[in-house]
């Protein structure tokens, strides 16, 4: 679960967990010892003060699921190992909003003398603002169909979903209205893995891009990811000219109108009011 302040931590360290990973026919057969480290990121405050066992992440649970995982599932390399348990960990535990997970291989198979080899990651949830909007057939369908795509992607959390507005088109080609609206999510997907998603659900519905600004059965655009200010060839966040976009705004509006645009500074409600 995405928690914006969650600067508390749990530590989990040199936890021995023997198990069969490995490139080599050796390891898988024979196994090796593990040594696992791990930082838990979560919000402390509640059970701190309630000293209630409830209100926290129960470390023990936690070392006995990566114990368990990682004698069940069997990669050929640590990176492997650490990706996916990662990603275990966050859908399991709710309190835990982001995780640092080593993985330690001291019995590695390297014939010079060596202390330990290991693979550190840092994976999290990352709260999403997306834009919706369909101009051709049955509208509203397209949105609850890509809604409900996104319910059912795996790595995905719908939190909320405005209400639909009817907008002009924007970009001077001559077109139906839009339907559009706004989508919060938390998601463990990096913001190029969110694109392909996105590009996956719009070809589902039939999203062809032929002509920019042009007519179209559905758009997924990521609008804000976390507070990341990010550009490469096929992305940038936050979405290009949204803050002089009212089919962006009237819908984000809806759902988080003190949200501050991370580079302009203002909010959606102020951005929205100056439109």
């Amino acid at each position: 679960m995405y928690l914006e302040n969650a600067k508390d931590e749990i530590r989990i360290e040199l936890l021995e967990v023997y198990a069969y990973h490995g490139v080599f026919p050796e390891e898988k057969r024979e196994g090796q010892t593990f040594l696992v480290n791990a930082v838990l990121y979560t919000d402390t405050r509640k059970a701190g003060r309630s000293d209630q066992l409830e209100q926290s992440t129960d470390y023990g649970d936690v070392c006995g699921f990566i114990t368990e995982w990682m004698k069940e599932n069997i990669c050929n390399l640590i990176e492997t190992v650490a990706e996916r348990l990662t990603q275990e960990v966050l859908l399991r535990y709710d309190l835990i909003s982001g995780i640092d997970l080593e993985i330690r291989k001291p019995e590695a198979p390297i014939k010079q003398p060596f202390g330990c080899v290991s693979v550190k990651v840092h994976r999290q949830w990352h709260r999403v603002f997306l834009g919706v909007g369909s101009n051709m057939g049955d509208r509203r369908q397209y949105i609850q169909e890509a809604v409900k795509a996104l319910r059912e992607h795996p790595l995905i959390l719908v939190r909320r979903v405005s209400e639909l507005i009817v907008t002009e088109p924007y970009g001077g080609v001559e077109q139906e209205d839009f339907l559009n609206g706004a989508v919060e999510i938390e998601t463990l997907l990096s913001p190029r893995e969110l694109l392909e998603a996105l590009h996956v659900i719009e070809a589902a519905a039939g999203r062809v891009r032929e002509l920019r600004w042009g007519p179209r059965t559905l758009d997924l655009d990521i609008i804000f990811y976390d507070r990341l200010v990010y550009e490469d060839d096929a992305l940038v966040i936050p979405h290009q000219d949204m803050e002089n976009r009212r089919f962006v705004l009237e819908p984000l509006h809806m759902l988080a109108p003190n949200y501050r645009h991370p580079i302009l500074g203002k909010t959606i409600a102020q951005l929205l009011e100056r439109v």
